[in-house]
């Protein structure tokens, strides 16, 4: 499992990214004070709508039934649907069966902890984090949380692994990345006005870079500040990073 970074700074990130004058930070504090929330969605919150289709077995008796296979909903985030800006607990739940949906307690670096509704908790491939504007209520979707081995994919296709020029790809060009610190891990700090800075819903896209391990010393130490570096800048190419974070967030 990847170390967790400091979220609120990615999350200050996206907004430097699309909007220098504003940060996420001024908007909403990520880390409010700790609260347990012992409350679980009932059947009765749940609609009728979302249970199995069922289809009478011909030859069978009319009370004999079976589930009608529905496909599960595509492990993508989009700036609409259970992920749009005005989304809640419950329309992530209805989307992907309460079943499948906690609200429980997530890391959000520093040592602090929140409450947030969490996709497939016990499935490191599927697990998805979404914290709330409004914890209390669960609703209001402030960050979209993609990290260690999730498979789920962000906006433009942007995934876990993924290699500097696939992303420069879903971009439509190069764009600029803040230093590598001393884990080895940079962040997008601007898209150039690249397809990633602007994005249909209104969310905007933070994306942490991690530099191949085997990569020469000597090529990690020449990006380990805090400048900033063009993503198709020989320096940067030379240490191969790959995305190993990344945050939706409105």
């Amino acid at each position: 499992m990847t170390n967790r970074r400091d979220l609120l700074s990615l999350a200050a990130a996206i907004l430097v990214v699309a909007a220098p004058a504003a940060s996420l930070a001024q908007q909403r504090s990520p880390f409010p004070d700790p609260r347990v929330y012992s409350e679980e969605l009932t059947p009765g919150q749940i609609q009728r709508a979302q249970e199995p289709d069922v289809t009478p077995l011909t030859g069978f008796e009319p009370s004999r039934r079976v589930p009608k296979h529905t496909a599960e909903p595509a492990r993508a985030v989009a700036c609409s649907g259970a992920f749009a800006k005005d989304s809640n607990h419950l329309k992530v739940a209805t989307a992907y069966k309460t079943q499948n949906v906690v609200f429980t307690e997530v890391k959000a670096g520093q040592g602090k902890t929140l409450m947030a509704t969490v996709l497939f908790p016990k499935d490191p491939k599927r697990r998805l984090e979404v914290w709330w504007h409004n914890e209390a209520a669960r609703a209001g979707t402030y960050l979209i949380v993609i990290n260690d081995k999730s498979t789920w994919a962000g906006p433009k296709g942007v995934r876990l692994g993924q290699q500097l020029a696939a992303l420069e790809r879903a971009n439509g060009k190069p764009f600029k990345i803040r230093g590598f610190d001393k884990d080895n891990v940079g962040a997008v700090s601007d898209w150039e006005g690249g397809a990633l800075a602007s994005l249909t819903g209104g969310c905007k896209v933070g994306v942490y870079l991690r530099s191949d391990p085997k990569a020469p010393q000597q090529a990690r130490e020449q990006i380990a500040s805090s400048a900033e570096f063009a993503s198709n800048d020989a320096s940067v190419k030379a240490i191969k990073p790959t995305v190993s974070e990344i945050i939706i967030g409105y």
